[in-house]
């Protein structure tokens, strides 16, 4: 029996998606995910952390495929574990936008993504890590975060709200950087022009897949770009408001189990199954 005739790709944003707040998913979404894979529908993470932070969740849930990481600036196997594809932010843009930024705002303290499965993340004196369970090195100096080639940039100020220092971020940069807004004290510089969909279309055309077979889950601004390519976009109850405007649906928090309650109503428990394809 094929897929079913509703959607071939399930595309799941991780932190305030599918991950509860503790970084766990639950027995729930597990077994939806699950249901999915036996239909023959793939799913996709789809995630601002960087393949090296991804890796051990992949594991976890069983992912052998495709993975889009660093809001779409990587394309990672989790196969063969290897990225099959990469943008890299120029570091001389990157601190040239930097210095726009603070030119409006103030001190602002920043962090970056290395590229590379193995890339670490750093962070500069005063950077506040929002994911605390993540893992990070921490830099004597703003100029050591340049050391190596990064995908993108992380930023925090002491005293503006997200989507103050988005919204001025957006305003200064132009041309040098994608501004996203991935979480809570999470505004990001990423390469311009990339944004998770275009990480998410290079990954579907890989696996032969339409943008109308696909339906993505999503909480925050950066997955707007997600949404307007999908077929179907349905953002969680705690989503950002600027989310949720462009949302065709909206299902319930992670915290309960809100991608489980929409994959369980698509394929109910007497789906005929079928083996995933390639």
């Amino acid at each position: 029996m094929a897929a079913s005739p509703a959607y071939a790709l399930i595309a799941t944003d991780l932190d305030g998606t599918l991950l509860r707040g503790d970084d766990t998913v639950s027995d729930r979404s597990l077994a939806a995910l699950a249901r999915v894979a036996r239909a023959g529908v793939r799913h996709l993470v789809v995630t601002g952390r960087p393949a090296p932070r991804v890796r051990p969740l992949l594991e976890h849930l069983g992912c052998t495929g495709l993975a889009v990481c660093g809001q779409g600036a990587q394309v990672y196997d989790a196969a063969s574990g290897r990225l099959l594809w990469s943008v890299r932010l120029d570091r001389e843009l990157a601190e040239t936008a930097l210095g726009k930024i603070e030119a409006e705002v103030g001190q602002v303290y920043a962090a970056v993504d290395q590229d590379g499965v193995d890339g670490l993340t750093l962070i500069e004196p005063g950077y506040l890590m929002p994911h605390p369970t993540l893992p990070a090195v921490r830099v004597g100096r703003r100029d050591d975060l340049w050391c190596e080639p990064i995908s993108k940039v992380l930023l925090r100020h002491a005293e503006l709200s997200d989507d103050e220092l988005a919204a001025v971020a957006r305003a200064v940069v132009g041309s040098l950087a994608t501004v996203t807004m991935s979480g809570p004290g999470t505004v990001e510089l990423q390469p311009s022009g990339v944004t998770k969909a275009t990480g998410l279309a290079l990954a579907a055309e890989r696996l032969g897949i339409a943008a109308k077979d696909a339906l993505a889950f999503g909480d925050m601004p950066n997955d707007i770009p997600m949404f307007e390519w999908a077929g179907h976009g349905v953002a969680m109850a705690n989503a950002h408001p600027e989310l949720k405007a462009v949302a065709d649906e909206i299902t319930l928090s992670n915290e309960d189990d809100g991608i489980a309650v929409v994959l369980e109503r698509l394929f109910p428990a007497d789906w005929p199954a079928s083996a995933p394809t390639d």
